[in-house]
């Protein structure tokens, strides 16, 4: 347990870490009509 505590959970958290920075990095080198929010439809259809 304390081998997982000391290297494996530290390193999953730096993952995650660089994996949300790339995302939000990759979003300033895509064409503007990608990097927008998508739009809100009526989703009335699904209920």
């Amino acid at each position: 347990m304390a081998f997982f505590r000391q290297y494996i959970a530290p390193l999953l958290i730096v993952l995650m870490f660089l994996v949300a920075l790339v995302a939000v990095t990759a979003r300033a080198f895509l064409p503007s009509d990608l990097s927008a929010p998508a739009p809100i439809d009526d989703i009335s259809y699904l209920f």
